[in-house]
């Protein structure tokens, strides 16, 4: 017999793997004080919902833009498949507006274009992140709250040919 949580449909949803010119990934710790402080405190990578009638592809360029201040980036590369993870019990009916068991997302491998002093977390309030920093692939497992490590080892094995240091024209 299904769970009521079985029963309740994922939002679909783009996540952003965005690469600086020294192969590294941009994370922002969480600002949700309402979080348990297990997951407020959680870094993870820009995404976000894609609404009626946007395209993924427009929706990772707007969510950066929303989530980070900036769009200034090109898209490099497609994570093939939806790829989805369910919230743990304890946030079915609090998280995602109470209307989601978890997200479908398609994940895009971007290439940031701009300088770091474009980055601005307050740019749309209220802010989702409080703190950003560039990380290491094999860091960002283990950054990621448990219900989204899976999806973050995949990204990081599916993109690792991005990680490369490049040179600045």
């Amino acid at each position: 017999m299904a769970s009521d949580s079985e029963q309740m449909p994922y939002r679909p949803n783009v996540g952003a793997m965005l690469f600086n010119q020294a192969g590294q990934v941009l994370v922002a710790r969480r600002a949700d004080a309402r979080q348990p402080l297990h997951l407020a405190q959680a870094w993870q990578m820009p995404q976000g919902g894609i609404d009626a009638e946007e395209t993924p592809r427009d929706a990772v360029l707007r969510e950066l833009a929303e989530e980070i201040g900036t769009a200034h980036a090109e898209i490099i590369d497609e994570y093939p498949e939806w790829l989805t993870y369910d919230l743990p019990p304890e946030l079915i009916g609090r998280a995602l507006g109470g209307r989601y068991r978890g997200q479908r997302q398609r994940w895009f491998a971007l290439r940031f274009l701009g300088a770091d002093e474009e980055i601005r977390l307050d740019a749309h309030l209220p802010a989702e992140f409080d703190a950003w920093r560039w990380a290491s692939l094999a860091e960002l497992p283990a950054l990621a709250v448990p219900f989204k490590r899976e999806i973050y080892e995949t990204l990081a094995h599916a993109f690792a040919r991005h990680a490369v240091v490049k040179n600045e024209m």
